[in-house]
């Protein structure tokens, strides 16, 4: 392996690029596993049948806790073999969660 970070594509946005450069290790592998699993979803044409259905994307989840903000993102931690999804959002340079419920063994 290079001692060298390795090098964004091009087409990559420099916001991308930044963001991703302040996340740790651990966070990189979630969103790395978030993205295959996006790019599967998407390669299925899922997001076709949601996009029809009008522009539900900008409504707020049902259960988002008053203390989280609205841009609050959904992510899965792995803890002990148990999976459990977390509200997670930045405020600043840091990264905030807050746990919302454990993984179904379904999902």
């Amino acid at each position: 392996m290079s001692d060298k970070p390795p090098t964004p594509p091009a087409d990559l946005s420099t916001e991308i690029v930044n963001t991703l450069n302040g996340y740790s290790p651990e966070q990189l592998r979630y969103v790395a596993r978030y993205a295959e699993a996006l790019a599967s979803y998407k390669a299925r044409g899922a997001d076709v049948d949601e996009e029809s259905d009008g522009d539900e994307s900008d409504e707020q989840p049902d259960d988002l806790p008053d203390d989280v903000p609205s841009k609050a993102t959904i992510t899965i931690k792995e803890i002990n073999d148990n999976r459990y999804y977390y509200w997670q959002w930045r405020e600043g340079s840091s990264v905030k969660s807050k746990y919302k419920e454990p993984v179904s063994p379904d999902d």
